[in-house]
């Protein structure tokens, strides 16, 4: 990966811990979420078309990725944001967001995405270990992210060592 992406990243997370107080949650997991993004491949990444992003449970989270990325180019893809209203909608996408309000539905997302190569991110206790790709997490009122390293291989997603370095990996 290239340097300035890592700083990228990990201003980011740095600032992360010490703004979280100062910047709304939604705001910074919306900047994380692109971040991470830039450190997954896709096996079909060099293809054209559109990158769909999907939120369910969070209109914060839906709104602020909207306003910042949704029509941005990402190699030959265009960002598309969207508003999922059901875990069947999840399945068009290559990234789902499961805010906290919809954490008990994260089952039937995982489900839904099955075989897949979909990165989810979740905010909710214990969805690391249920299955998601990544998960935010406060730790001595630090947000920091858990990687699961078994559900992206078996999502056929690569992520670059310096992600998996500033993770918790489980």
């Amino acid at each position: 990966m290239k340097k300035p992406m890592l700083i990228v990243l990990m201003m980011a997370v740095t600032a992360t811990a010490v703004t979280a107080q100062d910047r709304p949650t939604h705001e910074i997991h919306a900047a994380m979420l692109f971040n991470f993004i830039k450190y997954v491949h896709w096996p079909n990444e060099g293809e054209a078309g559109e990158f769909v992003v999907g939120v369910i449970g969070d209109d914060n989270v839906f709104n602020t990725l909207n306003q910042w990325y949704n029509g941005k180019q990402k190699g030959s893809k265009k960002y598309v944001i969207k508003k999922l209203r059901s875990a069947d909608e999840s399945s068009s996408c290559q990234v789902v967001y499961v805010g906290r309000s919809k954490s008990r539905d994260f089952d039937d997302i995982k489900t839904s995405i099955s075989g897949k190569s979909i990165l989810t991110i979740t905010d909710g206790n214990g969805l690391g270990q249920k299955g998601s790709c990544i998960n935010f997490k406060v730790i001595d009122g630090k947000l920091k992210f858990e990687l699961n390293q078994a559900t992206l291989t078996g999502s056929n997603l690569k992520v670059s060592s310096q992600l998996s370095s500033m993770a918790i990996l489980i």
